[in-house]
């Protein structure tokens, strides 16, 4: 992993959510009138993040508590993860306008219903990609491991299957991203591994999840998640072919607001701007879709490709939740 890529991931990861937070539910024209050339987005005073950073933070702080049990596997992973988004779901910080599909599966959560019939089997919202970066930044794990850990994170809330592999595909392109892979072949490294895992369930993490769906098999089941995502990933393929950065990146790929477009479009800003990491946030920011999520996962991707010294000093000096990023951060750097 490179210097800090943690690090660099989850300030990364908490700026975009806090330059997102006050464009979300606005159009263009309405952020650009609020707060000038998109170019020159400032940071809020104070910097407060969404439930999307809360969440991250939920699942790391689950992952830490399992792997220093032992080795990471489904049984020992799912019970701090779970305790985690409940003490999130009850917490009077919960505040930030959570999505409902959050809400929902935590309160099944909380009342003891186990969590294949707690988790939302008909969502793919966002919410499970934007908080899955952990997964990727975690080191020791094996492919396999860091597979199912991300699906299994998603399940707990989101169990549609595009929300499964989108949270997959987000914690691989933030792994290969730490690793230093390049940019450049990104999107054919994560169309590549789309189609490898088409048809792979991962039974010993989820389950019979996919029988609380109408498909005939689990191989259907989660076939139908990364197909969604192989569209997903065309239409950004497509898109950076022509760039045009000075147009809304959600008309290219989606508003995000469902799990494989928050992926496509945080990618699309972030491989706009490779070298220029807080223009991709102001980009990311200034969308007309749900713009902290998207911000979000291009903090990701961003920080974990250049490490943690791209962000300006007197933002990430401000970010709500310091501490607590630059702790797991730390950890993980190690």
């Amino acid at each position: 992993m490179k210097k800090r890529a943690a690090t660099g991931s989850l300030v990364g990861l908490a700026l975009g959510d806090a330059l997102g937070f006050p464009t979300e539910f606005n159009d263009v024209p309405s952020i650009l009138a609020k707060f000038g050339p998109w170019r020159q987005m400032a940071l809020a005073e104070p910097a407060i993040v969404t439930d999307d950073t809360q969440m991250t933070l939920a699942l790391g702080r689950g992952l830490r508590t399992a792997m220093d049990r032992g080795v990471l596997e489904p049984l020992r992973m799912t019970r701090p993860v779970c305790e985690e988004f409940i003490d999130w779901y009850q917490s009077p910080e919960n505040n930030r306008a959570p999505g409902n599909t959050c809400l929902q599966a935590c309160d099944l959560l909380m009342r003891g219903k186990p969590w294949r019939e707690a988790s939302r089997i008909g969502s793919k919202g966002c919410g499970a990609n934007m908080r899955v970066a952990p997964v990727g930044l975690v080191p020791g794990l094996s492919g396999e491991q860091r597979a199912g850990a991300a699906q299994l994170q998603s399940a707990l809330t989101h169990g549609h299957p595009t929300a499964l592999a989108a949270s997959d595909l987000t914690a691989h392109a933030v792994h290969l991203l730490a690793q230093g892979a390049a940019p450049t072949g990104l999107v054919g490294m994560l169309r590549s591994y789309a189609y490898e895992n088409r048809q792979k369930y991962h039974e010993p993490w989820l389950g019979d999840l996919w029988a609380h769906a109408v498909d005939p098999s689990p191989e259907h089941f989660i076939a139908r998640g990364w197909d969604d995502c192989l569209a997903a990933l065309e239409r950004l393929q497509e898109a950076l072919a022509s760039p045009s950065p000075e147009t809304d990146p959600c008309l290219a790929t989606g508003a995000g607001w469902i799990a494989e477009e928050a992926l496509a479009t945080g990618l699309l800003c972030f491989l706009l701007f490779v070298d220029e990491p807080v223009t991709a946030l102001r980009r990311a920011a200034c969308t007309s879709g749900d713009s902290d999520s998207i911000a979000c996962l291009t903090g990701a991707f961003a920080g974990a490709y250049l490490g943690d010294e791209v962000w300006p000093a007197d933002w990430s000096e401000r970010i709500e939740y310091r501490s607590d990023l630059l702790s797991l951060g730390a950890l993980w750097d190690a």
